[in-house]
């Protein structure tokens, strides 16, 4: 599917925050706590977008939105887990990782260049409260959580009601068979279980979803979507399966499956306004290439590398010794930015993943530079 072309990226971003926020607005309507902290948060995006626009007047172009692993440490072993393949997720406490000290300077400048959400990954970031209590603190910005959901003691519940900027996304597969062959018995019961104590407190929430052929008609039927807004579930992020050894690759969407979930996304958004639904790598192609390294989003590991993307783990700049504007003209975000990998025609999936070696030369000789 070829990349739009005429494409403005400030201006998609924009519309996407826009919208994403229009929708929780409506959505949090008959729980004026909801209502009240997206009224305040109304006003900060307006002026996060105005600050990305000065700056990049200026020259300086910051992405709208962040991806912040903020521990390696996961309690759950899914199947084919993508970041287990490559070490970012360990069960052991990892040395070296940035303190919620670090997160919260982070979190800050990030919201003073202009960042407007903030997706909070891991691991299983639920183990990291001290982060996510430094989260709460910025109010300004978004944090929708991805998580699997087996933390949400009442201590846990107290910190998401009291802060709204605290927005929780849970790991699901599909049904119960699909979850808890992926994620382990009992997990379905366990995730509608949360949500249903989460609407209950009015907390707006969503849905996380790695989408593999084998879940791919479920997880965006009407029935499957019907269902999830029926217990209070807003938000759904649909994240591609991406293959790390030859035994789960048969789990991977084939080009075909490719092209019917775009649209398939089309036909929902048009119909689901009551929704807000993402789809990742998929937007990607009708917003005109990858929008890694800076061009829409980073993603900033657990010891502070700012790195491509999550499926892109190499990093040549640490937000533990410079800001994160510095790391966003970092040399290797340069050379990605121009060397046209971003932007390039290719057959679905994660391009800087399926190009790994290319971005690995990138980044040695932007470090001989």
């Amino acid at each position: 599917m070829a990349p739009q072309t005429n494409f403005d990226l400030e201006a998609y971003l924009t519309e996407s925050v826009e919208w994403a926020l229009k929708s929780m607005l409506k959505a949090a309507l008959f729980h004026p706590r909801e209502s009240a902290f997206m009224a305040k948060y109304a006003l900060a995006s307006r002026t996060a977008a105005q600050r990305r626009h000065q700056l990049e007047e200026e020259g300086e172009h910051i992405p709208a939105f962040l991806i912040a692993s903020i521990t390696s440490l996961c309690n759950l072993h899914c199947v084919g887990c993508y970041a287990r393949s490559v070490e970012s997720c360990v069960d052991e406490v990892p040395e070296d990782q940035l303190s919620g000290e670090e997160w919260g300077r982070v979190f800050r400048e990030a919201r003073d260049a202009g960042v407007s959400f903030i997706f909070l990954a891991g691991g299983e970031p639920m183990v990291r409260r001290d982060v996510i209590a430094q989260a709460a603190q910025v109010p300004e910005n978004l944090f929708p959580v991805i998580t699997n959901g087996t933390l949400f003691q009442d201590e846990m519940l107290r910190l998401f009601d009291e802060h709204r900027n605290l927005i929780p996304l849970l790991s699901i597969e599909g049904g119960r068979a699909v979850t808890d062959a992926r994620r382990g018995s009992g997990m379905y019961r366990k995730l509608r279980e949360v949500m249903t104590e989460l609407n209950r407190r009015g907390i707006a929430f969503g849905a996380s979803i790695t989408v593999t052929n084998q879940n791919l008609e479920e997880v965006t039927s009407d029935a499957f979507l019907e269902d999830l807004n029926g217990i209070g579930c807003k938000a759904v992020l649909y994240v591609e399966f991406v293959p790390t050894s030859d035994d789960v690759r048969p789990l991977t969407l084939n080009d075909d499956q490719r092209d019917w979930l775009a649209q398939r996304m089309e036909d929902i958004r048009s119909v689901r306004r009551d929704m807000v639904l993402l789809s990742f790598p998929g937007d990607e192609a009708a917003s005109g290439g990858c929008l890694a390294a800076g061009r829409g989003f980073f993603h900033i590991n657990s010891h502070g590398g700012a790195e491509p993307c999550p499926f892109s783990p190499y990093f040549d700049s640490s937000l533990r010794t410079m800001s994160l504007r510095e790391a966003l003209n970092s040399p290797l975000f340069r050379a990605l930015r121009t060397d046209g990998i971003l932007t390039e025609h290719h057959d679905g999936g994660c391009v800087l993943f399926d190009q790994a070696e290319r971005v690995r030369s990138l980044m040695e000789q932007a470090q001989e530079a």
